[in-house]
Parts: structure tokens; C-alpha cells; sequence
């Protein structure tokens, strides 16, 4: 029984840190008349706009794309004319959507990356922050954004994060000085910021976050409970820190009358089902919303200008563990081998939920709704949330959790056009602060990228039509069932992608590899 539980722990300690597998196929180019464009002239006629900005839905209007960019926005119509036309009467058009939470998953869950980049543009989103798609000296993050901008692949625009440390081969960052030294060569090697798992010591911590400033580089943190007791939430911000991701760190910042969580004696962060059970019952130790603490700390976030991307989704099996394993995708959607990475394992990370009980999803729903308060006291007092899918675990498969993370940030409590907001704009200008720019996609003007999103349906009635499945109704004037909504075309960069076709070339993936097996 001691080798047992020792092998078992020797293999939980390997994923106590991040872990993305190298070796993955190379994407490969962008197949003839896969993705059409761009056009010296491109119209998309009749639609009805939702711009990005907050601004209420109007339509009928007609979109002139030139190249890349969007030429013109004729308001009741105009008469127009273009190497092609779309005919969007009846279809609600809204900017390109951002994911702020990328992975590409490793060869035991998707072996080629252009399964998860061809979900992501047939839900309409058309700009991934990856953090990261790899990390190590196989790093392939940087090649697929340099392909992804030349268009050569299918794929979103990707803006690549690394780790300290990650992808450079002059020894560990242990120290401020190696942490400044690192930042100034992932800036150099072409990377967009940085992600943090709250490895590092304060000390130098501090020293990357003040250097990334310096270099115009992004700054994002899954505050991990290693480190929580030397930097929390609070701690991270006062050091710097751009954005905070998941939930970690909060409720540790809240605590009411004690200074570090109290876990029970038999604790074991290593064992996942641990690890997992007990975050939710953090809720019960935290001061309840609406008390000084609880909004001294909104406050607090909100005055140091922190971006929240709580990626909602990714948990959402703790609290419902059995309709996550049966969501209507994944027959038609979801590679075997990405199902089997699903199921309750020792060794792939997030499947945690080992011998998962009524009781551990009841306290999830309990930490939901206190999670929920806080994004949505944040959001209310002016903080910026936005919006990341953080794919390929827990049966959150590409593309279909981000629409899903949309409808928790509306369980949360951000309106439709709050949601919208937080999958476009807010998106975007996370990534482009930073770099002490204006973004140039995340809403529709005239001058900025034609980066869209042509829906079957209206989101802000109904978010379920942007999901690649669409949306199941009956049909009462003739008793019939039928299926609505669903992203027709995804323009990106000017490029016109058949989002059904998209979707169409991942069900034959999947065929393939059910064929092989």
C-alpha cells in the first residue's frame, strides 16, 4: 500500500506544476479556399449591429471591408457594391470575440493544434491570448503567431504569454535580477507578457512585473495556493500585477479571522481531489459580500486598475459533474482521446473528480454564488472583466466553453451587452494596455481590423445561438422541434471563414480518430 501511494504521489507531484506537453504536430498551412480573402471589396449587407462598444443594437446596415480593414458603415442601408457580397438580413453582426485564456492542449489530448484553432473560429472568436500554447524549448508559440498574423493557418490572431523562466536555456529565475534579465529576452524573442503561477518569491516577482511594465509586456497570474500565503491577490496587485485569472487568490485576501486558509490536518495539495474539494470550501472562511472587508477589497481592485478573467466555465463540473461528462457535443465534437483526458485520472491534471459527491458539488455552488458577488460588485464599482475559456480540461472543450463561459459571466450578473462587452472590447484592450496602445479590433469602426462575427441569431436575446451546435426549440406553430443560431462566418483579418464548415472538418477529426481506434 506505501508503493502504491507513493507511485500515486509521484505522479500527482508531477503535475503540481504547469505542465504542457511538447511534441505536437505542426499546424498545417491553411488549405486552399479554406478561409476566403481578403477582398480589395467586401459588403455585408442587411445585418443588424451589435458594434462592441455598449452602444444598443442597429440595423438594417451594410459593412464595406477593404483589405483587412473596415472601410464604411452605412446606417438604413446604402447602395453599395463589392468583389463579394454577404447577405446578412436577418443575422446580427458583432466584433470578432476574444478568448483572454488560451491553451492548445498536448499530443494526449489533441495531437494537431488546428483542432482547437478551428472550434475557436467557428464560435466567432477570432483573437486568442495563449497562456501559453507551449512553454519549454519546444515552444511552439511564437511560430503559430507569426503564422497565425500571416495568415498562413487557420487559426485566430494568437498573442503568446510565457512563463519566468520559460523557453530560454540560460538556467532558473530565482532571483531579481535573473527576472529582469528573462523579461528583457522574452520581450526580445517576440512574446506578449507573461503568465504567472505565484511560483516565484516576492522579491523577484516584484522585479518582473516592474521590468514587464518597463517593456510594454502583459502581466497575468493564476495565483496557485503554494503561494498564496506570501502573495495573494491583494499582494500580486500591489506589486503590479495587470490581471488576475481564475479565482485563486481572492478568497484568500478575504479571509475573516485568520491570516492563511485553514485546511484539514489530512490535506494533501498533491492529491487533486483534495486540492480540488477543499478551494470550494475557502467560500465558509471569506467575509460575506457587502461587509467593509468585501468592499474595501472591490475597491481596492478596481482603484489599482486589475483586469478580472475568472474563465467561470472551467470549474462549472465541480458543481455539476455528470451533465458536463454528457454535454450534447461531444459525441459529434469532442476526439476520444480529449474524452479520455476527461475522465477521473490520477494523472492528467483537472481530473480531479475521483469519487466527486453530492456534498463537494453543493460546496461548489456555495462558492459560485460568492464568486459570482465579487466579479459582479467588481464589474459594478467599474472594474473591467473579460472573457477566457482556459480549453481542454474538465470537459471544456474548445470553442463550445467559451460560449459557455459568456453565459456564467451572465449568470454572474453582467447583462448581455456587459457580456458582449467583456468577449470584445474589454478583451482586447487587456491585451493592448499594456503595450501603451489603443487596440485596433474589439469593436466595429470604420478604420479598424475586420474582425467579425456573423451570427444566426441575436446574442443578446439568446447567447445559446453562438454555440456550434445551436440552439434546440420547439416550434410551436407546427409542434415541431428545431435548431437555431449559430456563428455562419467568422471574418478575420479580412478573411471569410465557413464557421459550418469549420465545424464540419473537426466532426471528420473526430470520425478519424473513432475509424483509428
Amino acid at each position: 500500500m506505501r508503493i502504491l501511494k507513493s507511485i500515486c504521489l509521484a505522479m500527482l507531484a508531477a503535475l503540481a506544476a504547469p505542465a504542457f506537453a511538447q511534441g505536437m504536430e505542426r499546424v498545417p498551412d491553411r488549405p486552399v479556399g479554406e478561409g476566403q480573402g481578403p477582398y480589395g471589396s467586401l459588403l455585408i449587407k442587411g445585418a443588424t449591429m451589435i458594434d462592441g462598444s455598449g452602444a444598443p443594437p442597429e440595423g438594417p446596415v451594410d459593412i464595406l471591408v477593404e483589405g483587412n480593414r473596415i472601410a464604411r458603415i452605412a446606417r438604413g442601408g446604402a447602395n453599395l457594391s463589392a468583389d463579394r457580397t454577404i447577405d446578412a438580413t436577418g443575422m446580427f453582426v458583432m466584433p470578432g470575440m476574444v478568448d483572454v485564456h488560451g491553451h492548445n492542449g498536448d499530443p494526449d489530448k489533441a495531437p494537431q493544434p488546428s483542432y482547437g484553432f478551428k472550434l475557436w473560429l467557428a464560435h466567432g472568436v477570432t483573437s486568442v491570448r495563449g497562456v501559453g500554447f507551449g512553454f519549454g524549448p519546444d515552444d511552439p508559440s511564437l511560430d503559430q503567431k507569426r503564422r497565425s498574423a500571416a495568415n498562413t493557418i487557420t487559426a485566430p490572431r494568437l498573442f503568446a504569454y510565457t512563463v519566468p523562466g520559460g523557453s530560454w536555456t540560460s538556467g532558473a529565475v530565482q532571483t531579481p535580477a535573473q527576472g529582469r534579465a528573462w523579461t528583457r529576452w522574452a520581450k526580445a524573442q517576440g512574446y506578449d507578457g507573461i503568465k504567472f503561477f505565484n511560483s516565484e518569491d516576492p522579491a523577484t516577482l516584484a522585479a518582473i512585473l516592474d521590468e514587464a511594465e518597463q517593456q510594454g509586456l502583459g502581466t497575468v497570474a493564476h495565483l496557485g495556493q503554494r503561494g498564496v500565503a506570501q502573495v495573494n491577490a491583494r499582494k500580486a496587485v500591489e506589486l503590479g500585477l495587470d490581471g488576475i485569472t481564475h479565482f485563486y487568490g481572492h478568497m484568500e485576501s478575504l479571509l475573516d479571522d485568520r491570516s492563511t486558509p485553514d485546511y484539514p490536518a489530512d490535506y494533501n495539495y498533491l492529491d487533486e481531489q483534495s486540492r480540488f474539494a477543499w478551494v470550494a470550501r475557502l467560500e465558509a472562511q471569506a467575509v460575506e459580500p457587502g461587509s467593509e472587508k468585501w468592499d474595501e477589497y472591490i475597491d481596492f481592485l478596481v482603484e489599482n486598475g486589475v483586469t478580472l478573467s475568472p474563465t467561470f466555465n472551467i470549474y462549472a463540473a465541480s458543481r455539476d459533474v455528470m451533465r458536463a461528462r454528457t454535454l450534447e457535443w461531444h459525441e459529434r465534437y469532442t476526439l476520444p482521446s480529449l474524452m479520455n483526458f476527461y475522465e477521473p485520472s490520477l494523472t492528467n491534471h483537472g481530473s480531479y473528480y475521483h469519487d466527486w459527491t453530492s456534498e463537494d458539488e453543493a460546496a461548489w455552488k456555495r462558492f459560485y454564488a460568492k464568486w459570482f458577488a465579487l466579479t459582479r460588485d467588481f464589474k459594478n464599482k467599474g472594474g473591467r472583466v473579460t472573457a477566457g475559456s482556459d480549453p481542454g480540461y474538465i470537459y471544456q472543450t474548445w470553442g463550445f466553453a467559451y460560449v459557455a463561459e459568456l453565459e456564467m459571466l451572465r449568470e454572474a450578473g453582467l447583462t448581455p451587452m456587459e457580456v458582449i462587452q467583456a468577449a470584445t472590447i474589454n478583451g482586447a484592450r487587456e491585451i493592448y494596455d499594456p503595450k501603451g496602445s489603443a487596440p485596433p479590433f474589439g469593436m466595429i469602426r470604420e478604420g479598424m481590423l475586420a474582425d467579425l462575427a456573423i451570427v444566426d441569431g441575436n446574442p443578446l436575446e439568446n447567447l445559446k445561438v453562438l454555440y456550434g451546435t445551436g440552439h434546440r426549440r420547439l416550434n410551436r406553430e407546427t409542434n415541431q422541434l428545431e435548431t437555431v443560431g449559430g456563428v455562419r462566418w467568422t471574418i478575420k483579418d479580412g478573411i471569410v471563414f465557413d464557421a459550418r464548415a469549420l465545424l464540419a472538418d473537426v466532426a471528420q477529426m473526430v470520425e478519424a480518430q473513432k475509424a483509428a481506434r
